[in-house]
């Protein structure tokens, strides 16, 4: 008895409905990663943008995040404002046309987790309704997970 989208033994989905609601999300988290690195492609040229985001957030940061900003995020600022656009646009690309789709969602979802833990989101009730926070995180995870040989993919 055959039973559609079931996983095949390499851990990748085989077909039917899961298989194109997986595509189907791929092809939305993948716009919604591009149209973000293009929001941030000024970064490029101005860095203090960056900086300016995270000074922001360490105001009001947890010490968690407090640490985060102050040791890792704005030593790094200078390579982070040119690496998050390009890493963005790359991971949205590659979610919109199916190339490496797993990679590209479990490096989407580090890149996402890392901004809700610098904005301290973890760590408060905002991250439950914020729309960029559970949504966001659950459906990379998904993709990470069972986003292989997808319908539609130029990588099978």
């Amino acid at each position: 008895m055959a039973s559609s989208g079931v996983q095949s033994a390499k851990g990748g989905s085989t077909g039917g409905a899961s298989a194109y609601a997986l595509r189907i999300l791929a092809l939305m988290l993948g716009a919604f990663l591009v149209f973000n690195g293009i929001d941030k492609l000024s970064w490029f040229l101005d860095s203090s943008i960056l900086a300016g985001r995270l000074e922001g957030w360490l105001a009001s940061a947890a010490p968690e995040s407090r640490w985060y900003i102050e040791t890792v995020a704005m030593p790094g600022v200078p390579i982070f404002a040119r690496v998050v656009p390009i890493a963005e646009l790359a991971a949205g690309a590659a979610l919109i046309v199916g190339f490496w789709t797993r990679l590209a969602a479990f490096m989407a979802l580090a890149m996402v987790a890392n901004f809700h833990f610098a904005r301290g989101l973890f760590f408060s009730g905002e991250f439950l309704t914020d729309g960029v926070g559970f949504p966001v995180l659950g459906a990379l995870l998904a993709l990470a997970i069972a986003g292989a040989r997808l319908p539609f993919s130029v990588s099978k």
